[in-house]
């Protein structure tokens, strides 16, 4: 299994030259299974990048997309993904949810009023299947987990014919101030043992209390997660969008000597645009 991250940020875009390192762009990770089958995990900014990538070559069919909610910034870069203007490509919308099901029947990107293309003039092949709770896909199979998320959110897991797996875990956070839908204790069992875990980790301790309950996790929580989830490998995901380059390079080097002292079977990355990760 292989990951390439075309979106790491949170929140909104963040282009300049204080970002070039770990990148502007907002959620999009893309996920190549063991047979070459392509997951699509949001369709923030970076989707942009991503499907001018796919037209520029031969089309992978179908490619398979999962969205893990509907704010902004993992929906954004839907309305600029290449293949949806293709007529020889094939699309397939997956909801693992009622709330992600009646997302995708609205299609708001694309109802006229928030951008000129409506759903039905798009000339690629789109299928959105009914609901599923477990959905297999080529050499892999994917399974849910709902997360703390204002409006709702969905994690997943991807388990490959290979051994290899994988859990985005997008956007979640582990202590909420309010009722918790899924407890750290839970969310470790559902990333156990996985090759890689790409977590939120959009705060730091200094940004609390002001920021408590806003949906993101703070980066030691999502270390003890990772740790207690014995990942072979962590991805601090989804950064703030008032963290420059050299803010995350600092969160970098404080994750990676915490996990040498505390979890040192776990290697620990903070996700860059561009970044490509063979999961072991």
């Amino acid at each position: 299994m292989r990951v390439t991250f075309y979106g790491v940020r949170g929140s909104v875009p963040t282009p300049g030259p204080s970002t070039v390192r770990y990148g502007g762009n907002t959620s999009c990770a893309a996920v190549r299974l063991a047979d070459d089958t392509l997951i699509v995990f949001d369709a923030g900014t970076g989707a942009r990048v991503l499907g001018d990538e796919l037209v520029a070559g031969a089309l992978p069919d179908p490619i398979h997309v999962f969205v893990t909610h509907s704010h902004w910034d993992h929906i954004l870069g839907a309305p600029f993904f290449a293949p949806f203007y293709r007529r020889d490509a094939h699309l397939v919308l997956h909801a693992m949810s009622e709330r992600a099901h009646a997302a995708l029947a609205r299609m708001i990107l694309f109802d006229g009023e928030h951008f000129p293309v409506r759903a039905h003039d798009l000339p690629a092949k789109i299928e959105r299947p009914p609901v599923a709770t477990e959905v297999r896909l080529g050499s892999g199979r994917i399974t849910k987990v709902r997360l703390n998320h204002p409006g709702g959110a969905t994690g997943y897991r991807v388990d490959d014919g290979d051994g290899t797996s994988l859990c985005y875990l997008t956007d979640n956070e582990l202590h909420p101030p309010r009722a918790t839908t899924t407890t750290p204790a839970q969310l470790a069992a559902f990333a156990r043992g996985a090759g890689l875990v790409i977590h939120d980790a959009q705060y730091v301790p200094a940004d609390m209390p002001e920021k408590l309950g806003w949906g993101h996790s703070l980066v030691p929580d999502v270390l003890a997660l990772g740790r207690e989830a014995e990942a072979r490998a962590l991805a601090l995901f989804h950064h703030d969008p008032s963290r420059d380059d050299d803010a995350l390079a600092a969160i970098e080097r404080n994750a990676v000597a915490w996990a040498a002292e505390r979890a040192p079977a776990m290697k620990v990355l903070v996700a860059a645009e561009g970044m490509t990760v063979d999961v072991s």
